[in-house]
C-alpha cells in the first residue's frame, strides 16, 4: 500500500482535526461475510461453509450461504460507496471461488467476478485494496491437514500467483493475509472459528505456516505483478497492558504480547521469533517444523503494514480470583487460544462496551500506531480495520440512528490523527464494516456496518454514522460527533 508521503496538516487548539490530502477513507469487508452465492460459478466449500453448517458452531445455526448477496448486488454496493464519498475499498477474494480445490488452474468465472468488481470500483474513482486470504481456506486443503501442514503455505503461494496474474494490472494495493492470529489460534487452538479444532500444537504449527505462506505469497505476487504494486499484511496486533508493574504481571503481558504479536511480526518484520516465545511454548513444542530458510522467506520486505484494532487486553499473572486465558472477545470456549499462557489471567476493564462486550478505548489505537512506527521505521501504516457493533434498528422514520458508532469513530479517528501529528506515517483508514453482515460464529446477531442491512429483504439503509463518515471523507476533517 505504498504511495508518496502525504503532507501533514496540523491543528491547533480548537481547530478541526484534519488529515493529509492523500489520506485514504475506506471501508472493509470479507468474501464469506457478504458474498453469498456459495454454489455459483464453480465455487466449492471453504472451511467456513463446513463450520457454519455444523450444528452448534454458529449462533442459531446461521451460515453465509446468502450473507448479504453482494455477489449479485455488487454494482449497487459500489454505487453506494461512491455516494458515501469513499475513495478506497478493502475486500477479500474467496479462495474456493477462484481455485476450488486449492490446487490447479483458476476458475475463470470466479476471477471474472472480481474483475467486474474491480472495474466497477475504478469506474467510480474508488481504489481497490485486495486481501487474498480472509479465513476461507478451501475445505479440501483442510482435509489434507490445513494450516498445520507445510504444504498449505505452498498452495497459498500458487493461489496468490493466479490472482496476481489476473488482477495485478488493475489492483495496486494487495494484502496477503488478514489476521493470521485468528486463523491459527481461534481456528486451531480454541476452536471458536473454522475449522474448529482444539489442538495447541496445531495452532502453533499453523502460525508458522501462515508466516511462511505470507513470505511465499509475497514473492509469488511480486513475480506476477507490475513492480509499482504494493504488498502488505493485515495484523490484529494486540495492545497488551499489565494489570500492575509487578514483575509477574509484566512477564504475563510479555507472554501474551509474544503470542499475539511477536509470533507474526517477529518473522515478518525481523526474520526471527522472540526467544521468550520459545520459552513460553517449550512444554508444548520444540518448533522442529521451522526449517532452515523459513524465517528468511517470511521476512520479505513489505511496502506497507495494515493494523486492525478493536480493543486492548489487560492481563496479569494468574492467581486466586484471577480468570485464566480466554478467547479474547471472539467467542467463549473451554479451550485456550493462547498455547503456553496457562499462567496468565485476563481482566475486565471498566467503562463503555460495544455489543461484542469489548471495551471502548481509542487510546489503544494510538498506542498501536506509535509502536509500529518504532517497530518498523519508514514503513507506511494503514488502519485496515476498526469499528464497533451496536444494536442498530430503524426508527419510526425508517432511518437508522447510531450515535454510539459516530462517537466511536470520532474518538478513534482523532487518535489516528494524533499519531500522524506525532510522526506516524498513517496513510489510510478502513472502517469495519461497509455493511452489516455474517459475523462469523455470532451469525447475524452483531451489526458492525455503517450501512444497515434488512436481512429478510437485503435492503441497504445508510446509518447516520455513514453520513457522518461521508462528510469526514469529503472534507478530510472530523465533524463534531453530534452532527451526522
Amino acid at each position: 500500500m505504498s504511495e508518496p508521503v502525504p503532507s501533514v496538516s496540523t491543528a491547533g487548539p480548537g481547530a478541526p482535526v484534519t488529515f493529509p490530502p492523500a489520506f485514504l477513507w475506506g471501508a472493509a469487508t470479507s468474501a464469506y461475510q457478504i458474498e453469498g452465492a456459495v454454489r455459483e460459478g464453480g465455487r466449492t466449500p471453504s472451511i467456513w461453509d463446513t463450520f457454519s453448517h455444523t450444528p452448534g458452531r454458529t449462533a442459531g445455526g446461521e451460515t453465509g450461504d446468502i450473507a448479504v448477496d453482494h455477489y449479485h448486488r455488487y454494482r449497487d454496493d459500489v454505487a453506494l460507496m461512491a455516494e458515501l464519498g469513499l475513495n478506497a475499498y478493502r475486500f477479500s477474494v474467496s479462495w474456493p471461488r477462484v481455485q476450488p480445490t486449492g490446487r490447479g488452474p483458476a476458475v475463470q468465472a470466479g476471477l471474472d467476478f472480481y474483475r467486474r468488481l474491480v472495474d466497477e470500483l475504478l469506474a467510480h474513482g474508488i481504489r481497490p485494496a485486495l486481501t487474498l486470504y480472509h479465513w476461507d481456506l478451501p475445505q479440501e486443503l483442510e482435509e489434507a491437514g490445513g494450516w498445520p501442514e507445510r504444504d498449505t503455505a505452498h498452495r497459498f503461494a500458487e493461489y496468490a500467483r493466479l490472482v496476481g496474474e489476473a488482477l495485478g494490472d488493475r489492483v495496486e494495493q494487495w494484502i496477503t493475509l488478514n489476521e493470521p492470529w485468528c486463523s491459527a489460534f481461534l481456528g486451531y487452538g480454541s476452536g471458536v472459528h473454522a475449522p474448529g479444532r482444539t489442538d495447541p500444537v496445531a495452532a502453533l504449527r499453523a502460525a508458522h505456516h501462515l508466516n511462511l505462506a505470507h513470505g511465499l505469497g509475497t514473492s509469488a505476487l511480486r513475480s506476477a505483478m507490475p513492480a509499482r504494486n504494493s504488498v502488505a499484511i493485515s495484523l490484529n496486533s494486540a495492545v497488551v497492558r499489565p494489570l500492575t508493574r509487578d514483575p509477574a504481571d509484566l512477564a504475563a503481558a510479555r507472554t501474551i504480547d509474544d503470542l499475539s504479536n511477536g509470533v507474526f511480526h517477529g518473522p515478518m518484520l525481523h526474520g526471527a521469533y522472540p526467544g521468550t516465545l520459545f520459552d513460553a511454548t517449550a512444554p508444548l513444542t520444540d518448533w522442529s517444523y521451522v526449517h532452515d530458510g523459513d524465517l528468511r522467506t517470511a521476512n520479505q520486505p513489505l511496502d506497507a503494514l495494515g493494523l486492525n484494532y478493536y480493543t486492548p487486553a489487560l492481563v496479569s499473572a494468574a492467581g486466586p480470583g484471577r480468570p485464566g486465558p480466554r478467547a479474547d472477545g471472539h467467542g467463549v470456549s473451554a479451550h485456550s487460544p493462547w498455547p503456553g499462557a496457562d499462567g496468565v489471567a485476563f481482566h475486565r476493564t471498566p467503562g463503555e462496551r460495544t455489543e461484542m462486550g469489548w471495551p471502548v478505548d481509542p487510546t489503544g489505537l494510538h498506542e498501536l500506531l506509535m509502536r509500529y512506527t518504532r517497530e518498523a521505521p519508514g514503513l507506511p501504516l494503514y488502519v485496515t480495520e476498526n469499528g464497533a457493533a451496536y444494536d442498530d434498528r430503524p426508527g419510526p422514520d425508517g432511518r437508522v440512528h447510531d450515535p454510539e458508532r459516530i462517537a466511536y469513530l470520532h474518538a478513534h479517528l482523532s487518535e489516528v490523527r494524533r499519531a500522524i501529528g506525532e510522526g506516524a506515517d498513517v496513510r489510510g483508514y478502513f472502517l469495519w464494516s461497509l455493511l452489516d453482515n455474517f459475523e462469523w460464529s455470532y451469525g447475524y446477531g452483531k451489526r458492525f456496518g455503517m450501512v444497515y442491512v434488512d436481512y429478510p429483504t437485503l435492503a441497504r439503509i445508510p446509518k447516520s454514522s455513514a453520513r457522518w463518515y461521508a462528510r469526514a471523507a469529503r472534507t478530510g476533517s472530523l465533524p463534531s460527533p453530534h452532527t451526522p
